[in-house]
């Protein structure tokens, strides 16, 4: 098998997905990522992810990073790829890029759609305490995570997921899955099938103030015993760290929550960031 196809992405769950793809010996013809960017404190220009996977392993896989991917449509048309997959690429595909690939567009979605479409299906499940999660194959269209199901396979939560580790798990799962699925694709031994529209959340961008935990609050969670409060910042800081962060003030100063346990009903704070200072366990 030697398909000929674009990946879409940029962050680390992208350059997860595409390695393992590279590994089974599935490597696509061409790579599509962002721009290189300002990164950190000190904003030192950065290539995403997928990039650094590509440059510092001397893979030789064109790779391009357009501002805009209209500026890109007569070398996809030249290629003339089978489909397109995208994986967290973090840019709408505008109708005239979707409509290239001879066969269709894959997104990769770490969620079981149609619930928790958007940008931020894992931070929301671990926020909203989910039993369950998973990733999804659909075949893209103009609207966010709408398309047809092609493939999806579920994953049981503990309650102890932090974002980042479910989000390299999930982007594993989602990886074994194309591998698995992308001969079935290509053979149309595949059914599509429609989301089911009454059942579909809907996740946001997250931003600081959504990691703001009032003192008086977190007061309260320390404090007491089998408080809501307490079960809801610690997932709150598994959730959102490291972006967009969680953080209170004390003292006149922004402190960060960076890890925390329930313990006997009570939130436990391990470990901080004092504003000005560096991480410290507790």
């Amino acid at each position: 098998m030697n398909p000929n196809y674009v990946f879409f992405g940029t962050p680390e769950f992208s350059a997860i997905v595409l390695r393992k793809l590279i590994e089974a010996k599935i490597p696509p013809s061409l790579v599509i990522t962002n721009p290189d960017r300002p990164a950190h404190r000190k904003k030192i220009i950065t290539p995403p992810p997928v990039k650094q996977l590509i440059t510092e392993n001397k893979l030789s896989i064109e790779t391009l990073q357009p501002e805009e991917l209209e500026d890109i449509r007569p070398k996809l048309l030249a290629l003339g790829p089978d489909f397109f997959i995208i994986a967290a690429y973090a840019k709408i595909l505008p109708e005239e890029i979707l409509q290239i690939p001879r066969l269709h567009v894959i997104g990769v979605h770490p969620s079981l759609l149609p619930g928790y479409r958007g940008p931020t299906p894992i931070q929301s499940a671990i926020l909203n305490n989910e039993k369950e999660t998973g990733v999804t194959l659909y075949l893209l269209d103009e609207k966010i995570d709408h398309g047809e199901i092609i493939a999806a396979t579920s994953y049981k939560l503990d309650g102890n997921e932090t974002c980042g580790n479910l989000m390299k798990k999930l982007a594993l799962l989602g990886a074994d899955l194309l591998i698995k699925t992308i001969p079935e694709f290509l053979a149309g031994r595949l059914t599509p099938k429609k989301q089911n529209e009454a059942m579909a959340t809907y996740t946001k961008k997250f931003t600081s103030q959504d990691g703001f935990v009032k003192p008086e609050i977190l007061e309260t969670a320390l404090c007491d015993e089998n408080r809501e409060e307490a079960k809801s910042i610690e997932r709150k800081i598994r959730a959102l760290n490291p972006e967009p962060g969680v953080w209170t003030h004390q003292k006149g100063k922004r402190v960060k929550l960076l890890e925390a346990e329930i313990r006997e009903g009570k939130l436990i704070l391990k470990k901080i960031q004092v504003e000005g200072q560096k991480p410290k366990e507790l």
